[in-house]
């Protein structure tokens, strides 16, 4: 009667519903229990054998449930269930039938855990059928072939007798030739979410959606003005571009009540290759870029996503908050990374997005913390960890999921995410039978969180950082179903992190013996905070010298907060490449300010000046520095009457300075002395240059020769005067003979062009002389002027680089 009056589509009262349907349960219940057991012994007495044992796993059919909708049905609905099935064996499977099946209600989150892991079980059969004309049927089931079906059901139909989650299956019966009986050949089983009008009480429900990738810029810019970023490859295109998994985390969570989490270091990533940048190619040389259009797409759909909501950013390039934690805090100087990290954090993500964002949270990896990670993450400014209840695990007494704030001491609260909720969307769900489970298991587990009280309870959901672009279409798809329905409404992550503590959850922080070994063997080591902070140092080391420290200080701050990324989780041999690859380039930029290599040098006398260059090939001037000559044996030769003199050094970009140091000899022979530079604060830059001085004493000899020279050109001096002043006087005698000798002309022409040519030689003697009387200056002839273009003019290949 009560079957009849629902096919005829009555409606009766919900407590007569109830009754009939309770009771219809009860009379039913003992002789389903037998029509379950009848199949696996009438066919053994048939056949005259043992029965076939269904298998623990799925059955020689399988069975997908590709839509189930409405994914949260209400009386008034129409559910709609389509599919294939697909056998498996090597028999084909005759009069073949496609059945919904609803199962009792599942009352706890365990239990809904506990039968997700046996949705293609055919032991145990879900419910009963609903039957009639709620069924497919297929003639026969060729191996290999997959059928489609589609079934709809008024959802009044299904005997829905409360509120709450039913196990829900579709199942294959048929019989093959070997089996020649009618058997549940396939199952899948999933989950029906029933809420048959308002909730009394709505859960309040935070759900993260993270922008989040991984790193893509290297340290390297170019020399230009623009300082040209270069990217370690094309991979940040690809996710950007149409269809991609960021452009789709964009186009998706635009239509959501979502709070944002984004890394600064991705948006700078994206706002650089809307201007001109280059690609690393595999065999290491670059090429230009040219998604430019792209980039700006992508910034302006994430700029009209996020206007008006509540936008939560990490420290730059997301830090690894329990690897510095558990390996970088004992290296001095790793944990002022995570301090420059989130300086960078407002003055990146603002000027992008356009959204002031929230910086005073902190996000372990999945959740899981320890008091040395609460103590790292607070250490930078944070004063709310978002932790995972997997983590801080609540004790068996509390029968009900307690809100997200949990204050932990030291004025820092725990936003402890709830565990089944955030890990229900990973794995392949590309496909759409995986989907449409993963949806059905979500919407379960928050109904069943809402049922288990009347307390207004605030629920955090962290899906995994990177989720694939299936997984984040799934996750928007269970997000709609779930805040159009009746028993859950949105929440801010502020709001959450504020709300009133539950007195009786936990709030105490794990002990680092209960982190998660998988975790920890998936950690940075030691050796990536000590090459980090051996890298700064260089930094630190080269800056004081450059007129244009941002240039450097910058791009290389960056690629360091990239070295802690979380994203190198997992991927050691990578990791380790980027930070050889910083600190190598840096070196190279180091080397670009050296002194020029120096030979032998040959000093006749008992003091000279030497001098010693210093190249500049960086595109920018420096100073601040100190070039210092030691003499590494003081008593043969002092530089300045000291074993060592040093002087300031400036040097122009693209330029060489020569520097002179005046040089004392007290004993003939060869002496070494050093030329290094140092900083200013007297730190060692660049490599030493060592050469030899080789001393040549004046002796008397040569003091003899060189008087007996000077002798010469005095004789030869008074010579020219005489013969000048006897030929001015034969000039006179010859011009009072021409007035009578006319003939005399020729002899006297011969007399004196012979007198000039003799005069002409002296005084070329003399020149020669005196050329030869000069002293023998310090500086040799190959020396560099003081300020001279470099020997390469080039400048370095990259200079330095800016912030993206």
């Amino acid at each position: 009667m009560a079957e009849a009056a629902d096919f005829q589509e009555t409606a009766p009262s919900p407590a007569r519903r109830w009754l009939r349907r309770t009771g219809s349960l009860l009379t039913a219940a003992p002789l389903l229990a037998g029509l379950l057991q009848l199949p696996a012994a009438a066919p053994a007495a048939a056949a005259g054998q043992d029965a076939p044992r269904a298998a623990a796993g799925s059955g020689a059919v399988a069975v997908s449930v590709n839509t189930l909708t409405p994914s949260t049905p209400t009386d008034d609905d129409t559910l709609t269930v389509a599919g294939t099935v697909t056998n498996k064996g090597k028999q084909t499977v005759t009069d073949a039938q496609v059945d919904l099946r609803v199962g009792a209600p599942v009352g706890t989150r365990s239990a809904i855990d506990t039968a997700a892991k046996y949705s293609s079980d055919v032991q145990g059969t879900v419910g009963s059928a609903i039957g009639g004309k709620y069924v497919e049927e297929f003639t026969k089931l060729t191996p290999g072939v997959a059928h489609p079906f589609s079934i709809e059901v008024p959802v009044d139909k299904l005997n829905l007798a409360q509120d709450g989650v039913y196990e829900f299956g579709v199942s294959l019966s048929g019989q093959t030739s070997a089996q020649p009986w009618t058997q549940v050949l396939g199952v899948r089983r999933t989950f029906l979410p029933y809420q048959s009008g308002e909730a009394d009480t709505r859960t309040r429900t935070t759900f993260l959606w993270p922008l989040i990738s991984g790193v893509h810029m290297m340290a390297e810019t170019g020399s230009n003005e623009q300082q040209t970023p270069v990217f370690l490859n094309d991979d940040l295109t690809q996710e950007i571009s149409p269809g991609g998994r960021l452009d789709q985390m964009v186009s998706l969570g635009k239509e959501l009540d979502v709070t944002w989490v984004v890394d600064p270091d991705l948006l700078a990533s994206v706002d650089a290759m809307t201007r001109t940048y280059q690609v690393r190619g595999e065999n290491g040389t670059t090429s230009v870029g040219t998604h430019q259009a792209v980039a700006k797409r992508w910034l302006a759909a994430v700029q009209e996503a996020v206007a008006d909501k509540e936008v939560v950013a990490l420290p730059f390039s997301d830090p690894d908050l329990a690897s510095l934690a558990h390996n970088g805090t004992n290296v001095p100087g790793a944990l002022r990374n995570l301090k420059e990290a989130t300086d960078v954090v407002a003055n990146t993500v603002e000027p992008i997005l356009h959204v002031k964002p929230l910086t005073d949270f902190a996000w372990p990896v999945e959740g899981a913390i320890d008091p040395s990670i609460v103590k790292v993450a607070t250490s930078a400014g944070a004063d709310k960890v978002i932790a995972r209840s997997d983590s801080l695990q609540e004790s068996r007494s509390l029968p009900y999921t307690p809100s997200a704030a949990r204050p932990i001491g030291a004025g820092t609260t725990a936003v402890v995410a709830d565990a089944g909720l955030s890990t229900a969307f990973q794995g392949d769900l590309l496909r759409a039978s995986a989907s449409t489970l993963a949806v059905q298991r979500f919407l379960a587990q928050s109904l069943t969180l809402n049922l288990q009280s009347d307390k207004q309870r605030s629920v955090v959901i962290a899906p995994q950082r990177t989720p694939t672009a299936g997984q984040a279409r799934t996750m928007a798809e269970a997000l709609t179903a779930l805040q159009d329905g009746p028993w859950s409404e949105a929440q801010k992550l502020a709001a959450a992190a504020s709300a009133k503590p539950d007195r009786a959850a936990t709030a105490r922080i794990p002990s680092a013996r209960a982190y998660p070994k998988e975790l920890r063997k998936r950690e940075l080591p030691r050796s990536a905070y000590e090459q980090l902070v051996r890298t700064e140092g260089k930094l630190d080391n080269f800056k004081v010298i450059l007129t244009s420290q941002f240039r450097v200080v910058t791009p290389f701050g960056r690629a360091m907060n990239r070295e802690m990324s979380t994203s190198w989780r997992g991927r050691p041999g990578e990791a380790m490449s980027f930070r050889t690859g910083v600190e190598i380039y840096l070196q190279g930029l180091a080397k670009q300010v050296r002194l020029i290599e120096k030979s032998e040098t040959k000093l006749s006398g008992r003091s000279a000046t030497i001098p010693v260059t210093v190249q500049n090939n960086l595109v920018q001037d420096v100073d601040r520095l100190v070039l210092r000559l030691t003499s590494v044996n003081p008593t043969r030769l002092k530089i300045g009457g000291k074993p060592y003199w040093q002087q300031p050094v400036t040097v122009s970009g693209g330029h060489s300075q020569s520097v002179k140091f005046t040089t004392s000899a007290n004993a003939n022979g060869r002496s070494s002395v050093i030329a290094q530079l140092y900083t200013q604060d007297g730190r060692k830059y660049g490599d030493p240059v060592r050469f030899d001085v080789k001393v040549t004493e004046i002796t008397a000899t040569v003091m003899l020769v060189i008087g007996g020279g000077v002798l010469l050109l005095v004789l030869a001096g008074f010579r020219m005067y005489t013969q000048r002043k006897r030929a001015a006087a034969r000039e006179a005698a010859e011009t009072d003979e021409n007035a009578t000798r006319p003939d005399a002309d020729e002899d006297s022409d011969s007399d004196g062009d012979s007198e000039q040519t003799e005069e002409a030689s002296d005084e070329r003697l003399g020149e020669e002389s005196s050329e030869g009387s000069r002293g023998d200056g310090a500086e040799q002839p190959s020396d560099p002027a003081p300020d001279t273009p470099a020997e390469n003019a080039d400048p370095s290949g990259t200079g330095e680089r800016v912030d993206r």
